[in-house]
């Protein structure tokens, strides 16, 4: 599953404004006093993680960008030597400057579905945004191994955990998110998803494993614009691939959202390190 460029730009500003600054504030915390760090980036899209958290790091940042999607990881490259205050490509490698900081960018297409941690070696720290929704408990299991078996700590931003409010309400709106969350649970080519289960699910498979987790609330909060028309938009086509919502229904709903007032919608943030 991919996402495209021009939606994840459009969305770059509220997933940042979203961030559970609590949890956030404790993964600066235990990188405090380093001189550099080596990040990796599952489902990187175009390096909006990298632009969030880059100025709360270490000087010296080495960033291992992995997704499956060649279009996003070229993006990724152009949009972060946009961002920086310097930029220079030479052997394959990104290195950028931005203020104070040195970054040291690796893209890497990968296929995530399979045996995840043979990435990991050499890493401080695994990142993922909106990511674990996407796949299942088993391969969520699967990195949890990994992840310990390398005592490798975990922080995993914008997990949608279910909640979706409206403003003003609408008569479908139960029925609706009932729907989208029956296709959020098909495949994404991880087995079945975890969809809105993923983030109780993986803090649990974290715990039972050893690790300290901590979570934190890290909705977004939307007002009429572009990108509350694109998730109206959205949401109505994935409930009408499942079928579970007249059509008509449907219609009238998106049209109804296309032009409502605010959303809340529901994620979680978590930190968790290996004891």
């Amino acid at each position: 599953m991919s996402f495209s460029p021009d939606w994840l730009a459009l969305r770059e500003p509220a997933d940042h404004a979203a961030r559970a600054p609590q949890i956030a504030q404790k993964v600066f915390a235990h990188f405090a006093g380093r001189e550099r760090i080596t990040l990796m980036d599952f489902g990187c899209g175009t390096g909006s993680n990298l632009r969030a958290m880059a100025a709360h790091l270490p000087r010296t940042q080495n960033w291992r960008l992995i997704d499956w999607d060649e279009n996003l990881l070229a993006a990724a490259r152009a949009r972060l030597s946009e961002w920086a205050d310097m930029a220079h490509e030479e052997g394959g490698l990104l290195f950028l400057r931005k203020g104070d900081r040195e970054i040291t960018v690796e893209t890497r297409k990968a296929d995530l579905a399979h045996n995840p941690g043979r990435l990991l070696d050499g890493v401080d720290l695994l990142t993922a945004t909106a990511f674990f929704d996407l796949v299942s408990p088993a391969w969520m299991n699967d990195l949890c191994e990994a992840l310990m078996a390398r005592k490798l700590p975990l922080y995993a931003i914008l997990t949608y955990d279910g909640r979706e409010v409206w403003s003003p309400p609408h008569a479908a709106d139960a029925a609706m998110l009932d729907a989208f969350h029956a296709h959020q649970k098909s495949d994404k080519g991880f087995g079945v998803a975890s969809g809105p289960d993923a983030a109780a699910y993986l803090a649990k498979a974290l715990v039972e494993r050893g690790f300290y987790s901590v979570s934190g609330s890290s909705p977004w909060q939307l007002e009429a614009g572009e990108l509350l028309r694109q998730l109206a938009q959205g949401a109505a086509n994935a409930v009408s691939e499942t079928g579970l919502v007249p059509a008509e229904e449907v219609e009238a709903w998106r049209k109804a959202r296309e032009s409502a007032a605010a959303c809340e919608i529901g994620h979680m943030d978590l930190f968790a390190v290996p004891f």
